[in-house]
């Protein structure tokens, strides 16, 4: 599974911003794909998940702000960013668990100032 992560750029606080990941093939069998994020320095994290059945999980900071969403027809998953802050500047990256391997996508700057 090959995944492209698009749609980063430099927003100010309070704007919104959507994320897009494109897949390599039918996300409709994928056992779980999600977002995650890495700041400078610091270990990646999950900022939101969605199952193949569409369950959604979302960490605490993002939530209310944040959603994922997926479009099985277009093989692609949306992270849906509000009311951005400067403490969500990071690279955001998309991952696919699929017949029990991990793939990740390159990921996508966001860049938030104040």
């Amino acid at each position: 599974v090959q995944l492209q992560a698009y749609g980063g750029g430099l927003m100010q606080a309070g704007e919104s911003l959507r994320l897009s990941c494109a897949a390599s093939r039918s996300i409709f069998s994928i056992n779980t794909m999600g977002w995650y994020r890495q700041i400078l320095g610091k270990q990646r994290e999950l900022v939101a998940g969605i199952s193949s059945g569409g369950t959604t999980s979302y960490e605490d900071s993002v939530k209310g702000r944040f959603t994922i969403s997926k479009d099985n027809a277009k093989n692609t998953v949306y992270l849906q960013m509000n009311s951005l802050k400067p403490e969500d500047t990071a690279v955001y990256y998309c991952k696919a668990v699929y017949d029990g391997m991990d793939y990740w996508g390159k990921g996508t700057l966001v860049t938030v100032s104040s």
